[in-house]
């Protein structure tokens, strides 16, 4: 099955006793049984619900994985997934990764002995040389936010493997429709379905993908036992969303391609991040890898108060956190999204004052260009 038509058979299609061709909303929290403890699949919602069952079950099949799990924000699924790890353990984590992945890892997953070190997993060597005895797993973004950097997800398994790691990866600007890191040897993806996935900025969710019954048993575990799931309404928003994704993500790419080479041209623009450049670093890998680039673009205007301006001149990019839906977004990682790290790391990675992210929507590519135009030269 391709993957469009994946996207609306896949999984569980509509609902046999009714033959509505929608997996109907269950929304219920308890379930009568036949007798104690013997129930007819679902007992109690945290644990399991049909509506979300229906949605991971297609994750698992969107991402060749064994089993799939929905929760109630992106960073629950995130958090959920470090819980498969103890006091002691340590993890290697994408350098620019998420805001939020950032401040979890660092201020509440250490307060749990969880440690982590921050490196550039594009970069193989460096993978290498910070393996410690108490290493666990390999947390790693491809693309990154917000610089958009490539990582080798078939190179870092080898690596992973030979030293009896886990590779998580965050799939949330790929999507599964353009890349599925499973299929690539790792074992847990992750996504902040509130972006693509849903498409629409309607819905708050997570997902989380593993490549073995093993990992699936302990992170429903973890799922059942903190209880971080995701209601039967905002499943079947995603259900719906996911129906699209492919159009939705070939349109997003084919208007980021040409802001992009519109971007590269400008005398305003110091310095564009896409990997659909050619000239972008490991522009090669993304090729390989995975089949499209995204509708992500993060692009330098030199200086914190000229990226304000550009924000505040735009009429059709949407001044707003997050990413992925059908309307633009545009925003100032330094200030948004990755404000809650330090100044002094992000001017390491070189998240300026000055980089501006924008989630290229589906309007019309030439009026976003002229947009931009116009912001550039206010």
């Amino acid at each position: 099955m391709r993957k469009k038509t994946q996207l609306i058979h896949g999984g569980i299609f509509g609902d046999d006793h009714t033959g509505a061709v929608s997996v109907p909303i269950f929304q219920v929290s308890t379930y009568k049984q036949d007798g104690p403890g013997n129930h007819r699949g679902y007992e109690y919602s945290r644990t399991g619900n049909p509506t979300r069952h229906a949605l991971e079950v297609l994750i698992a099949e969107l991402e060749s994985g064994q089993r799939g799990f929905a929760f109630a924000s992106g960073m629950a699924a995130t958090t959920a997934v470090f819980m498969l790890f103890n006091q002691g353990d340590h993890v290697l984590v994408t350098d620019d990764v998420y805001g939020g992945s950032f401040r979890v890892i660092t201020k509440v997953l250490s307060r749990f002995g969880i440690t982590a070190t921050f490196i550039d997993t594009s970069n193989l060597a460096e993978i290498e040389k910070n393996i410690q005895p108490n290493t666990k797993a390999i947390f790693l973004e491809s693309p990154t936010n917000p610089l958009l950097k490539i990582t080798d997800i078939a190179e870092i398994t080898k690596i992973a493997k030979k030293n009896n790691l886990l590779t998580i990866v965050d799939n949330t600007f790929a999507t599964p429709y353009w890349q599925n890191p499973l299929t690539l040897g790792a074992d847990i993806v992750v996504h902040s379905a509130t972006k693509y996935l849903g498409g629409h900025s309607d819905v708050v969710a997570g997902l989380a993908v593993v490549n073995s019954e093993e990992l699936g048993e302990k992170l429903h575990f973890i799922q059942n036992a903190t209880g971080g799931v995701l209601g039967p309404q905002d499943s079947w928003l995603l259900l719906r969303g996911i129906k699209t994704l492919g159009i939705r993500m070939e349109e997003h790419e084919y208007n980021a391609h040409k802001i992009a080479e519109f971007l590269v041209q400008h005398d305003q623009v110091s310095k564009v991040y896409y990997p659909g450049l050619v000239n972008h670093p490991n522009h090669e890998i993304a090729k390989k890898q995975a089949r499209g680039f995204g509708g992500m673009i993060s692009f330098d205007v030199g200086s914190g108060e000229k990226a304000a301006k550009v924000l505040t001149s735009v009429k059709y990019f949407t001044l707003a956190e997050s990413l992925g839906a059908v309307e633009s977004l545009i925003s100032i990682p330094a200030l948004m999204t990755h404000a809650s790290i330090p100044a002094e790391r992000r001017a390491e990675l070189g998240i300026t004052d000055g980089l501006i992210r924008i989630s290229v929507g589906l309007e019309d590519a030439e009026d976003l260009i002229e947009d931009l135009t116009q912001a550039l030269n206010a």
